[in-house]
């Protein structure tokens, strides 16, 4: 085992070997970043993490194999697709960690490894030294986090401010003499969407712009998008999601679901619920009394502004975490040899196509978001435009850390791309989505290139081909035009190869934890 270990470091002739600060969030859409750009930019910015984008490099084509908490992050951990890692679904024992994993191998070759904060995995975590995560999805307001010793503890205050305190605290007292590769993962800004409370009042007064497809009919695709259960119109709870409790409606009947308690302000103390009820109290009563003259299309806007300012201001603590960090780094002399990363575990819909979830290969969920900075190789405000996944994270750090990479990895270092040097780098994207049930989004397995996008669905035996070019929102699948013929051979052909060089299972036998 030693020489095994030996021999993996054998490239370790560096100097030093870079720190890796990896900052993570859950469920963050590119729209809700300003350094991406759009509508919501001024609106809403991220003056963090347009920070890191300015100083290092933004991806802007980067995408996850499995738009869904757990396998995105089991990803990230083995380098792997979802069918090679064994991690398919939230659901299940957890990652098999007797696999390689990052964590193990950067801890074998002399880093301090840490994880704080969201893991998502089931299994504990291994090859770190030190871990502290929130079980299961966590909580928002006096949240509890998994110790080493297996035990529970809670802790007063809001998730993101207390993960950001426990990171920065191991910071000072881990080992100075290694260098150290450190996981911030944060629950935010994943549903519920509940806000810290200094930013509750964020958004008052602001009309946040409605995505051109919030009323999307679902027609010229699949049949299957009608039948999802992520809308913001029919499946948008009242007290869970919307903040609507029943003790606040009068008797008034809302139209639509009304499943879940709320969750968050039951954890709440009794100074916390007294500073949550000033802001949504009066909102409340307000709408609440208007209910009865509003049309349909109403109650929908009124449900995307409630679900859109409190998704923006939970966005807010996380970006003020990454500042935090940054401004560690750089008062602790740090920042010249630390990578890091901000990403999150996929993107997410922000009302595109009615939708408040992720799962779909379309865009707002495929595409996660990917800055880095590592000083003397990013150039500062560089936007790369290579398609890069969450299988080349391990790689990437694997490789700036002189380690070598395992033959079982199947993504690749990024940093030719940093360096300019992307010549022979991937053309297209392999995707695959095994849940099924959940939101009743179907399995699907697809390919995406430059300029197009082929997937197939197996329950309903159905292609779906969209041109990125012509139909960004992608409204109408072209799968059946004639005009598209030699494209569609050509994505067909693709997606098999990528099936067979990612070695991907039968798509109607698709099993796994």
């Amino acid at each position: 085992m030693k020489l095994l270990t030996f021999l993996a470091c054998a490239s370790l002739v560096q100097a030093k070997q870079p720190n890796i600060l990896f900052l993570f969030s859950d469920d963050h859409a590119l729209r809700s970043i300003s350094a991406y750009g759009g509508d919501l930019a001024k609106i809403a910015p991220t003056p963090n993490i347009d920070r890191l984008a300015a100083t290092g490099a933004i991806f802007e084509n980067s995408f996850c194999g499995n738009s869904i908490c757990g396998p995105s992050r089991a990803t990230i951990m083995t380098g792997k697709h979802s069918h090679k890692n064994g991690f398919l679904r939230n659901t299940g024992k957890g990652l098999d960690q007797s696999q390689w994993t990052l964590s193990k191998a950067l801890q074998g070759c002399g880093y301090s490894t840490a994880v704080i904060g969201k893991w998502h995995l089931v299994s504990d975590p291994i090859g770190f030294d030190y871990w502290e995560i929130l079980p299961g999805q966590g909580n928002y307001y006096n949240p509890v986090f998994k110790q080493m010793d297996g035990s529970i503890k809670k802790f007063n205050g809001y998730c993101t401010d207390i993960t950001t305190d426990k990171a920065i605290k191991w910071l000072d007292k881990r080992d100075k003499e290694k260098p150290f590769f450190l996981m911030c993962q944060h629950k935010a800004p994943h549903r519920t969407f509940a806000p810290a409370l200094r930013h509750l009042k964020a958004f008052d007064g602001v009309t946040i712009p409605e995505p051109p497809t919030l009323f999307d009919d679902y027609q010229k695709r699949s049949g299957t998008l009608a039948k999802n259960e992520m809308e913001i119109d029919r499946h948008f709870d009242w007290a869970y999601d919307a903040k609507v409790r029943k003790d606040e409606r009068n008797g008034i009947k809302l139209p639509g679901p009304d499943r879940y308690p709320t969750v968050e302000y039951r954890r709440m103390t009794k100074p916390q619920k007294t500073r949550w009820d000033a802001h949504f109290g009066p909102e409340n009563r307000a709408f609440i009394e208007k209910v009865p003259t509003m049309t349909h299309k109403d109650i929908v806007r009124w449900k995307y502004q409630r679900y859109m300012k409190n998704y923006l201001a939970t966005v807010k603590a996380v970006d003020e975490s990454v500042g935090r960090m940054l401004d560690y780094l750089d008062k602790n002399g740090l920042t010249e040899n630390t990578i890091v990363v901000y990403a999150s575990d996929q993107g997410f819909y922000l009302g595109e196509h009615g939708w408040y979830d992720k799962r779909w290969m379309f865009e707002e969920s495929f595409k996660m978001p990917f800055a880095i900075r590592w000083p003397g190789v990013t150039e500062p405000g560089s936007r790369p435009k290579e398609m890069i996944q969450n299988i080349d994270y391990a790689p990437t750090f694997l490789e700036a850390a002189g380690v070598a990479i395992p033959p079982e990895i199947q993504g690749n270092s990024i940093l030719p791309t940093l360096q300019g040097n992307a010549e022979g780098w991937r053309k297209s994207l392999y995707y695959s989505y095994y849940e099924r049930g959940e939101h009743n989004v179907p399995q699907h397995f697809g390919v995406r290139t430059e300029t197009h996008k082929l997937f197939y669905l197996p329950e309903t035996n159905e292609w779906q081909l969209f041109d990125l070019i012509k139909d960004p929102q992608e409204l109408k699948s072209v799968h059946d035009n004639p005009s598209y013929s030699k494209i569609r051979k050509q994505l067909t052909k693709e997606f098999h190869r990528l099936r067979e060089h990612y070695e991907a299972p039968p798509m109607k036998m698709a099993k796994g934890s």
